[in-house]
């Protein structure tokens, strides 16, 4: 199954909802990495969430960036999404390794630890959105739905989740959104608050062979269900040595001048994909007369 988001709406349009599968996404980013199972599991969350908010965007042009930075032996994760719903990532430190939780599962949590969940939309305005929500367990679903409710006012639900096999490849990986519009009557809300007691994870949802429709009919069962549209995910850097490029121009030609100096070279990563560009002190030269 190629990875792919399902949009729907339920209760007479007073739940708005999302949902997808994003096992190729996620194992592409390991792929790239070379991430520890831990940090796949991680990244992979916020690769999932990053996914679903940027199929929320509006703008063609519209950019998510999903940055949590913290105090925990991971550091830190960035994953940045358009409205397209390509999505692509990277962990500070990508081979953390830790023992299982408390419940035997991946320790995401005490990989993360203390922190901030930053959530920054470029919508094309003279300043960025930005919201910021403190990590309150580091598990991202949990943390994301904390910061729907108070940076943007929408009580929300978020559940992610990577499953991998022994391997270490990803064995299973998506996720759901589902919000509540400021409309929403008591009984919707108690419906759906009994309804979420009693699902099972999403990757045992996925892993029963459910589908993100399926799994949609599941977390709001007994609602009236309408799907709106299903759009394909994945993982995508769009890196290149012409962006390369550009971003060096940016700096300066007395940056670049002293680069030219030092008589080296440089060599620039991509933090998102780990392509390498090589730039001869003669390339740089010519990014100087490009500069003028």
């Amino acid at each position: 199954m190629n990875d792919y988001i399902v949009r729907a709406v339920a209760a007479n349009d007073q739940i708005r909802a999302f949902a997808c599968t994003t096992k190729e996404t996620v194992e592409e980013a390991r792929r790239a990495h070379n991430t520890s199972p831990i940090i796949t599991a991680a990244l992979g969350r916020l690769l999932t969430a990053g996914a679903m908010m940027g199929a929320m965007l509006k703008g063609e042009k519209d950019i998510l960036t999903l940055q949590i930075k913290s105090e925990g032996p991971a550091k830190g994760l960035t994953v940045t999404a358009n409205s397209k719903a390509e999505v692509k990532g990277y962990a500070v430190v990508p081979d953390v390794m830790l023992p299982p939780n408390a419940i035997g599962k991946l320790d995401v949590g005490g990989a993360l630890g203390l922190g901030m969940l930053s959530v920054i939309k470029d919508m094309g305005l003279k300043d960025p959105y930005v919201g910021q929500v403190e990590l309150q367990t580091g598990e991202i679903a949990e943390d994301l739905t904390y910061y729907f409710a108070t940076s943007e006012q929408v009580p929300s639900c978020v559940g992610l989740g990577v499953l991998m096999e022994k391997n270490n490849t990803v064995r299973q990986a998506g996720g759901f959104i589902i919000q509540l519009m400021p409309f929403a009557d008591d009984a919707v809300i108690d419906k759906l608050e009994e309804n979420l007691k009693k699902i099972k994870s999403v990757t045992t949802m996925l892993d029963e062979g459910n589908s993100p429709e399926e799994m949609l009919k599941l977390v709001l069962e007994g609602f009236d269900i309408k799907f709106n549209e299903t759009m394909p995910t994945r993982y995508k850097c769009d890196c290149s040595r012409s962006r390369v490029e550009k971003a060096l121009i940016s700096i300066g030609q007395k940056d670049l001048q002293q680069m030219i100096d030092d008589n080296e070279g440089i060599t620039v990563e991509c933090h998102f994909c780990d392509k390498s560009y090589k730039f001869t002190t003669e390339d740089l030269v010519g990014l100087v007369e490009k500069a003028k």
